[in-house]
């Protein structure tokens, strides 16, 4: 296969998909009838609730939710082949991942702006809303282990034997780090003008445009800061718990909007990449790899290894937490829902299709350059793409590499400190009543719980703690957790549907797969840690692996039983 026809093919499917079918569920739910002011306008606080521009909006939106997903998603599954992943990037972006983000982004600016947690709450039970903000924090700590861990893998030096720094294979980590540093403060000065300076958004965005350029100048012949990973981990982890406790206008809105110029340069670069070099895939990845594939780490089941591993570039259940937890209470438009939140995961899933196109050159590039060959998700879409472009304008490499690596780092780096921003949410949501809120607690241990500053520390050390194990441990109860996530949402948004006398029938079918899927994946998780401890020498972090998986099984069993209750109750009062 020609990687320039497929991406064509993709793309002009996913555009007919957001047409029509997008169009279809506007029609169906109702999304922009009447004059609804959304919770951004009626809710107004300064720190959360701040009405963005829909540019603004979109480009937090899609750099929280893409993080490293679209990306090393279609990498880990590309051991059984070009067509099934194509295949679930299509299928699941479409009527699975867009439907998951659209709805669950149009149930909570319906609903005040509440998480999904409280639209549970309303449409099922405060018991089943209770076990999905445990679920959903317990998944996002894996959220911030993942992503920490990949982002300082990014950032961390190389060393050799006698503990000296290895200058020549460190140069583009520390040249990424200090972009991405850099980068933090662009975007605060950004906010700063924007907001408290109302600089108009046309200057601000070419003054902020020529920043990037000048800070990756700077970073790429400048960066002295050469630290481990382990270092790393815990200088992102101070990061991300100063980010997430401080208004959105400050960082997130601004670095996120930021971030999607770079996103926009990296599809670009990209695509330029596939129309100039249009690799063929030939046997090294092949249409199809099999049912069963031995990668070196035992053996891996094309269901459900393939629905978990490629989750932010088909469906993940972390979008349906940044739709509910920080998009809806900036969306300044109803009809802005549409293009942001489903327009957003098909985005994505352009993206995911680009990686197949690395993963083919690359593997190419491997086996005629086994002594340069490229390893690992940030190498191998970083890599290819600039050895694509690099073929046809030589001397390319370097510059495209920096900035591709430089947008990856900051994806992970967005999704971050929203991820962070959303369990410190989900933890204070916890111990309030309904209708509740933090400022309502005046005393007694419970204000404490409700701190903001409690929430996001405790976060972030059991979050960094466990992304000391590297990420490669953990993705694979990562995927399987945020995957059943999704299909919690799935059935969270249906019964708020059913409830509101909407038809809710196109997130049946998805939400059931996504279950079986996922808990049969839990389950063989949870298989392969006991395997491990069983062996002996393991260290603690099977053992946290394996409670977390059965945990997170017991939580979902007891949510899905209690959601198809409540669908079969509604289900019988229509009947009646």
């Amino acid at each position: 296969m020609n990687s320039l026809v497929l991406l064509i093919i993709c793309v002009a499917i996913l555009v007919l998909g957001y047409i029509f079918y997008g169009g279809w569920l506007c029609k169906q739910w109702g999304v922009g009838e009447g004059n609804n002011e959304t919770p951004a306008h009626t809710m107004e606080d300064g720190v959360d609730y701040v009405p963005a521009k829909a540019p603004v909006l979109m480009g937090h939106h899609f750099s929280s939710i893409a993080g490293a997903g679209p990306i090393t998603g279609p990498i880990g599954a590309a051991m059984f082949g070009w067509l099934p992943v194509t295949l679930w990037i299509l299928i699941g972006g479409i009527f699975f991942g867009g439907v998951h983000d659209f709805g669950a982004l149009f149930a909570s600016v319906r609903n005040k702006g509440m998480s999904i947690g409280e639209i549970i709450s309303a449409n099922m039970s405060k018991r089943a809303k209770r076990l999905f903000i445990i679920f959903s924090y317990l998944t996002l700590i894996l959220v911030v282990a993942a992503f920490a861990s990949i982002v300082a893998s990014t950032f961390g030096a190389t060393f050799d034997e006698s503990g000296a720094v290895d200058m020549v294979k460190s140069e583009t980590p520390a040249s990424v780090a200090m972009i991405s540093l850099l980068f933090i403060v662009i975007a605060i000065v950004f906010g700063f003008c924007v907001y408290r300076r109302n600089m108009p958004m046309g200057i601000a965005s070419v003054v902020g445009v020529l920043a990037i350029i000048g800070i990756m100048a700077v970073g790429m012949n400048f960066h002295p800061i050469y630290l481990s990973t382990k270092t790393w981990m815990w200088i992102v982890g101070l990061y991300i718990a100063i980010a997430s406790v401080t208004p959105v206008w400050i960082l997130l809105q601004p670095r996120d909007y930021l971030s999607s110029f770079l996103l926009y340069a990296m599809l670009a670069v990209a695509i330029f990449a596939v129309v100039v070099g249009h690799p063929t895939f030939d046997a090294s990845f092949p249409a199809f790899g099999g049912f069963t594939v031995d990668n070196g780490n035992g053996t891996q089941y094309l269901f459900p290894v393939l629905f978990t591993t490629v989750a932010c570039g088909a469906i993940s259940g972390f979008h349906s937490l940044v739709s509910s937890g920080t998009t809806s209470k900036q969306l300044d438009k109803e009809k802005d829902a549409k293009p942001i939140a489903y327009g957003g995961m098909l985005l994505e899933c352009v993206l995911a299709v680009l990686t197949l196109c690395a993963i083919g050159y690359a593997y190419k590039w491997n086996a005629a350059n086994p002594d340069n060959a490229l390893v690992g998700a940030t190498a191998i879409f970083g890599g290819g793409i600039a050895h694509m472009v690099d073929d046809v304008i030589p001397g390319s490499y370097a510059i495209l590499n920096s900035l591709l690596v430089l947008t990856y780092s900051a994806f992970c780096l967005t999704s971050l400190d929203t991820a962070t921003r959303l369990a410190r949410f989900m933890f204070q949501e916890f111990w309030l009543e309904p209708g509740q809120t933090t400022k309502d607690v005046k005393e007694g241990w419970k204000k404490v719980m409700v701190n903001p500053y409690f929430a996001t520390i405790l976060t972030v050390v059991l979050g960094i703690l466990l992304g000391m194990t590297g990420y490669a441990k953990i993705w694979g109860l990562f995927g399987a957790a945020n995957q059943l996530l999704a299909g919690i949402g799935l059935l969270a948004v249906a019964t708020w549907l059913g409830n509101a006398g909407k038809n809710n029938k196109m997130f049946l079918i998805p939400m059931a797969f996504m279950i079986v899927v996922t808990i049969s994946s839990l389950a063989l998780t949870v298989k392969n840690q006991i395997g491990i401890i069983s062996a002996g020498g393991a260290d603690w972090g099977p053992y946290a692996q394996t409670i977390l998986g059965i945990l997170l099984i017991v939580l979902a069993v007891v949510l899905v039983i209690e959601g198809v209750q409540t669908l079969k109750n509604q289900k019988a009062k229509k009947a009646a």
